[in-house]
């Protein structure tokens, strides 16, 4: 099993922000089965202000490249990407369309 963390900021607005969070409570069911059948065993996200961090651990099968291209096929991934945007925003390092950035592991206990 493989863990990844990644993060992405929010639209620094209150009321969107607690907008994403309510939509987060019960995401659609056709984003989970599409998170599954990627192979990610757990998925947790963290917020502290408008930042957010997420935790993946995946199993064998899973890669970026696989899951961007079942995501790129599925139209309710994408409708639920295109709502996404409405609270997300890209970080300053971020590359053009470029959301979820990986994160580098300094120091593990």
């Amino acid at each position: 099993m493989n863990r990844y963390c990644l993060t992405l900021d929010l639209i620094d607005d209150p009321e969107l922000i607690a907008e994403y969070e309510r939509i987060h409570q019960q995401i659609w069911p056709e984003i989970y089965i599409s998170i599954r059948e990627a192979g990610i065993e757990g998925m947790e996200i963290y917020r502290l202000s408008n930042r957010l961090f997420m935790i993946m651990d995946v199993n064998d099968t899973f890669s970026f490249e696989k899951k961007g291209d079942m995501d790129s096929a599925n139209e309710k991934v994408q409708e639920w990407e295109t709502l996404m945007w409405k609270y997300q925003q890209a970080l300053p390092d971020a590359k053009p369309g470029e959301k979820w950035m990986l994160m580098n592991k300094i120091f593990e206990l």
